[in-house]
């Protein structure tokens, strides 16, 4: 169990759910070890809060409306932002969980056992550790490997926007590349995954764990 700390030593955290009473909920049982910077209900709020407290942690869902916690986290790397995340979430797979720690995540905890949990995890992570619900965390690893496949970290991230509906200028845009760089990605995780249109592209991916199914 963490400890309580003076406040004045306590670790800045900005926490981020899209559904209020969860995310009160879980400031509650954080104020007596955090000092909770930012509270937050969507992705495009979360990174704005990032960049302007540079907390020690972030807690956040991965479902949000805007921009996703994996997608915000990213984009945080990319501005040379170096903060941990752990994911709070109700998705309870080891694809999913795979997922967000290949993307960078540091923990990765589920709602309906958040308490003490979260908080070992918490601490685990600002010890410079990885912490994952002790159910998904057996097929955590082995489902990275399957999921991963042989695409880099660009294809990976072209291969989401894919998913979310952009299009390559879009994609170019988010990712500071060209269109043909995209196109140029995008043909070859077509010829990875043995399809040949978008829509089959994302189908299988989906199939695969390679993304998350979209409602």
């Amino acid at each position: 169990m963490m400890e309580s700390a003076p406040r004045a030593m306590r670790r800045r955290l900005v926490l981020a759910d899209d559904h209020l009473l969860v995310a009160q909920g879980v400031e509650r049982l954080l104020l007596e070890f955090f000092d909770v910077i930012a509270l937050v209900f969507d992705g495009d709020s979360l990174l704005d809060a990032v960049r302007r407290e540079t907390p020690d942690l972030v807690i956040a869902d991965i479902s949000m409306p805007g921009m996703t916690g994996i997608d915000v986290m990213r984009r945080a790397q990319d501005e040379g932002i170096d903060i941990p995340f752990i994911f709070l979430t109700m998705h309870a797979d080891s694809e999913m969980a795979s997922r967000a720690i290949c993307a960078g995540g540091c923990g990765y905890v589920l709602k309906n056992a958040a308490g003490e949990e979260l908080l070992y995890a918490a601490q685990q992570v600002l010890e410079g550790k990885t912490y994952v619900t002790p159910t998904l965390a057996a097929n955590a690893i082995a489902t990275a490997q399957r999921r991963r496949r042989n695409l880099t970290d660009k294809q990976q991230r072209v291969l989401e926007y894919v998913a979310r509906g952009l299009r390559s200028k879009q994609i170019a845009f988010e990712l500071g590349v060209s269109v043909r760089t995209v196109e140029s990605h995008k043909y070859a995780i077509m010829q990875e995954l043995g399809v040949h249109g978008t829509l089959e592209l994302v189908r299988r991916a989906e199939q695969e764990g390679l993304i998350m199914p979209h409602a």
